[in-house]
């Protein structure tokens, strides 16, 4: 007799557990590691972005659901700072090593690379991946001279 009494409670158990799965399944757009895309790079590469160099930066940041939380590119105005110096989200500091100055990258950053299960209220919620379009403008103070360039599509 108990015995049947399992077989009815497992198929409830087995809906539960699938319900608790999906509403704790992350989004389809959350990645667990950085990704980085080139989407554009010049012919030549005169300066090139370091550890410790004082950089300029245009960027877009959004959400996977394409919402956009920050942009510089709206404000005509990049963002400095020194590359690899906790100034900015992890995420930044090592996706934006080796950049070439005129350089676009579109870089895919998760939580744990970003603002963490806290986020950054109101605009950017706890555990959010971040997409950024970034566009490095100058390195010391060093702006590209402009000149031939070579576009790639790399998705990511």
């Amino acid at each position: 007799m108990r015995f049947g009494r399992a077989l009815k409670v497992a198929p409830i158990l087995l809906l539960l557990l699938i319900i608790f799965t999906f509403v704790n399944a992350k989004k389809s757009g959350d990645v667990t590691e950085l990704q980085i895309g080139v989407k554009h790079k010049p012919k030549s590469c005169e300066f090139q972005a370091h550890k410790g160099d004082r950089i300029k930066v245009h960027y877009r940041g959004k959400l996977t659901d394409g919402t956009v939380f920050d942009s510089s590119f709206e404000r005509g105005d990049p963002i400095e700072f020194e590359l690899g110096s906790g100034q900015v989200i992890k995420g930044w500091d090592q996706g934006l090593l080796g950049m070439c100055v005129g350089e676009k990258r579109k870089l895919k950053i998760p939580a744990k690379l970003g603002y963490g299960d806290h986020g950054s209220p109101p605009k950017i919620p706890g555990g959010a991946t971040l997409i950024f379009e970034t566009e490095l403008v100058a390195v010391n103070g060093k702006p590209s001279s402009g000149g031939d360039t070579n576009t790639s599509e790399d998705e990511l």
